[in-house]
């Protein structure tokens, strides 16, 4: 029989204790709109390199202790060669504060045991939490650990996420209970520090991006551990009247470096600009006069403005024997 492990010690803002709450359970005035509260903040980025920007804070003892005490060999005797890996890229992740990737497969509301920034007493708050599942082990990412210091987003944005890719690093792990908690601000301040001593922040470099969450006329996208707000300017040169319809959460996505400042950790980037420019010599691939395919983008003033298959955009008109009313938005003309 494997030892039950001693319960670790509250944490500043360190979740410990989760408490599944089916969502419907829950009435709208009961979801947490709760401002994020950091206790660690990111050391901004400007300061000499030998500095411990890179080094990400151990563990506690608690957590240590109670990780150490657990009999892993009696705890992984039955599990199959995938879920072993699973479980080992965990401890891996906890002890050496690696940085692990997956898929946001569902934000649930949980009740943490966390202490506040504010009054330093212990209290339950009720939060949202980014779900992954690796492959069997349910990893939890509190939405107080997923954001940078100072660019915490509201709550209806990791809502929003599902199907996203992020970086995290274990910060609690509960083997019994077959859970682990993880932090991905954490292993944001890895990945930006990893990104300004590279070439790849130079600008005009071409580096991917993935994309977090959507919005009808903007889209969150994740840069090298730096979170974007890209219009649909920066997204392309065609006109999108809704970009839920072409970006998904999860798609990654090639852009180009167009300002880094390291020194107050500012990112420019660019997704259309990592393609030619498609209105470069249109004149000559569609001269006035010739009749072209194209979708409707949208109206304006009595006119149509259409998208080209090379991603050229056109004004146009109606022919007489047809009236406005005849055309919608996304028809293929």
């Amino acid at each position: 029989m494997p030892r039950k492990k001693a319960e670790p010690e509250v944490l500043q803002e360190e979740t410990v204790q989760p408490e599944i709450t089916d969502i419907e359970e829950l009435t709208p005035a009961e979801w947490p709109g709760l401002a994020p509260q950091i206790e660690e903040p990111v050391q901004p980025y400007g300061e000499e390199e030998s500095s411990a920007a890179e080094e990400l804070p151990e563990p506690s003892e608690p957590e240590k202790k109670s990780f150490y005490d657990l009999d892993f060999r009696a705890l992984d005797q039955d599990l199959s060669p995938e879920q072993r890996q699973e479980w080992n890229t965990i401890y891996a992740s906890f002890r050496s504060r690696s940085v692990m990737r997956g898929t946001i497969i569902g934000v649930d509301p949980h009740s943490m045991t966390v202490r506040s920034a504010q009054t330093g007493q212990v209290e339950t708050k009720r939060m949202y939490c980014a779900v992954i599942v690796p492959f069997r082990a349910r990893i939890l990412i509190p939405e107080t650990e997923m954001w940078a210091a100072n660019e915490e987003r509201p709550a209806f944005v990791l809502r929003n996420m599902p199907g996203a890719q992020i970086d995290f690093v274990i910060t609690h792990v509960d083997r019994e209970a077959g859970f682990a908690i993880g932090s991905r601000r954490l292993a944001l301040a890895s990945r930006r520090y990893f990104f300004s001593t590279q070439p790849l922040h130079q600008p005009g470099s071409r580096v991917p991006c993935h994309v977090l969450a959507v919005g009808p006329r903007r889209c969150l996208v994740e840069c090298y551990g730096y979170d974007v707000n890209l219009s649909q300017r920066d997204m392309s040169y065609a006109a999108i009247p809704d970009l839920r319809e072409q970006y998904h959460p999860g798609d990654e996505l090639t852009c180009v470096v167009k300002q880094f400042d390291r020194k107050t950790g500012s990112l420019e980037i660019s997704v259309k600009e990592s393609v030619p420019n498609p209105f470069d010599e249109a004149s000559l691939r569609h001269p006035i006069g010739c009749r072209r395919r194209a979708s409707i983008a949208g109206k304006y003033a009595g006119g149509v403005f259409c998208n080209l298959p090379d991603g050229a955009v056109v004004m146009c008109r109606y022919s007489f024997h047809y009236e406005d009313s005849d055309f919608k938005t996304g028809d293929t003309v």
